[in-house]
């Protein structure tokens, strides 16, 4: 008899652990606070966020997703890089959340977002220089004027050898790499070194990817590049890095040079626009909320320059500051 009850309490004691492990688990599988970097708690959320645009900023947004996913693992964030431009016009028919930039959003690009009714919010989330790049093995070139860069990039250039920069540099073609004209490091190059945003010659290795540009330049001795700065810090073994000289004396670009604005005509800001319909569904308020705030630290991770913690903040108030329906 008394083995009887005592079985009886057995079963009645695993009874309830069962029940109080389901309860666990059935409000685990619902939904349970996700720990944040600061410490505090936020609620696990579900839902995809589609990301575009410029490939400069792609290395910062991955990197903030790549850390969103630890703290709201359900939430799908798919990220492109087909460039500025192409982010935009993907941007103003209301196909993607956020557009990636590596320039500010252009009037005819305003105007197409007018046109299907579709507000967004600007944020500038660090600092690029365009680095100037060659082959590790060019032994002539330490450093190039801006005026000799727009006698090279524009329309109808003459200049097609070595030679033709310098007499004393090699009579050797130069092989030029550089974005397409989907690109907003392109609009801002031509812009800043040219005179015009998209004045350009066209006779050089147009990329869509900048991997394909450092393959390219790192296996001609004589090619010569540009791109944003990350990309030469994340293949500094393969290529050599340029000084630049506006006429104050040749500067090359590092954070330091970037931030303090040193390094001119070629150092710019990079951006992130946010549909601020999307803003409405709370997965997407809450990454633009952790890329505000993680902006600082990640984009010098990945090679950028970060923005003053007083343009965060004030970035973060505005959306707060967003209205909700």
């Amino acid at each position: 008899m008394q083995l009887h009850t005592t079985l009886k309490k057995d079963k009645m004691k695993l009874s309830k652990t069962i029940i109080a492990l389901s309860a666990v688990l059935f409000f685990a599988a619902c939904g349970s606070p996700q720990q944040n970097n600061d410490g505090t708690e936020t609620e696990e959320l579900s839902g995809t966020i589609q990301i575009d645009g410029s490939s400069t900023v792609y290395p910062v947004s991955e990197a903030v997703a790549e850390e969103f996913r630890t703290v709201q693992p359900k939430i799908k964030v798919s990220i492109g890089s087909s460039g500025s431009g192409a982010g935009f016009k993907k941007f103003s028919r209301g196909e993607i959340d956020i557009s990636d930039a590596s320039r500010a959003i252009k009037e005819k690009e305003i105007k197409a977002c007018k046109e299907r009714n579709i507000n967004y919010l600007e944020v500038r989330v660090a600092l690029d220089g365009i680095a100037i790049v060659v082959n590790k093995e060019n032994n002539w070139l330490e450093t190039i004027t801006t005026d000799e860069l727009k006698q090279l990039w524009e329309p109808n250039s003459a200049i097609t050898k070595w030679s033709d920069l310098r007499q004393e540099w090699p009579n050797e073609d130069i092989h030029l790499f550089g974005p397409s004209t989907a690109h907003g490091t392109y609009d801002f190059f031509t812009e800043e070194i040219v005179g015009e945003a998209g004045a350009s010659r066209s006779d050089y290795n147009a990329v869509s990817d900048y991997n394909v540009a450092v393959q390219g330049i790192s296996t001609n001795k004589n090619a010569l590049g540009y791109f944003g700065l990350a990309y030469y810090t994340e293949n500094m073994d393969k290529l050599k890095l340029i000084g630049v000289d506006n006429g104050n004396g040749a500067v090359l670009p590092s954070l330091e040079t970037v931030g303090d604005g040193s390094y001119s005509p070629l150092a710019r800001p990079l951006y992130i626009y946010v549909n601020t319909k999307a803003v409405e569904r709370n997965e997407v308020k809450e990454f633009v909320k952790f890329y505000i705030q993680s902006a600082a630290e990640l984009s010098k991770a990945v090679g950028y320059i970060p923005l003053p913690e007083a343009e965060y903040e004030n970035a973060l108030s505005q959306l707060n500051s967003l209205s909700v329906e």
